[in-house]
């Protein structure tokens, strides 16, 4: 597929693209970060349109609220120690002749957790004693 786009948030008449997460139990999620869009204009139809084309990055941050860290993460690793998270990326995808139907793609990571290390921090961090008194 050659010049292949997708829509961006905020455009009209079409499925723009968007990731959907399904946060479980403990975890919160903010709204996703989107690139910068194009403008397309499409000759046939005389419009103009936002989108993305080529490779972009969607971000997302997913956080387990301080408030919430010892149910949450109990909840949420149980013995597995891992934290899994699901959603959709839905899209409508088209190029230069065709408009393919909107569709969704199910995502999914499995995040280990690793416990803090409480005791040792980085060497390049560290506090060092220069023996120096105030």
């Amino acid at each position: 597929m050659l010049n292949v786009h997708v829509y961006s948030p905020g455009v009209k008449g079409y499925r723009p693209i968007q990731l959907v997460l399904r946060p479980s139990g403990g975890i919160e999620t903010t709204p996703a970060i989107y690139p910068s869009s194009k403008t397309l204009y499409l000759q046939v139809i005389k419009e103009q349109v936002p989108v993305f084309e080529g490779k972009f990055r969607l971000t997302q941050d997913v956080t387990i609220p301080v408030s919430k860290i010892g149910a949450g993460v109990r909840a949420l690793l149980g013995s597995a120690n891992t934290v899994s998270i699901a959603g959709e990326l839905q899209y409508q995808a088209c190029d230069a002749t065709i408009c393919y139907p909107p569709t969704s793609v199910p995502v999914k990571w499995d995040l280990k957790v690793e416990p803090l290390d409480l005791h040792r921090s980085p060497e390049n961090i560290r506090h060092k004693d220069t023996g120096e008194r105030p």
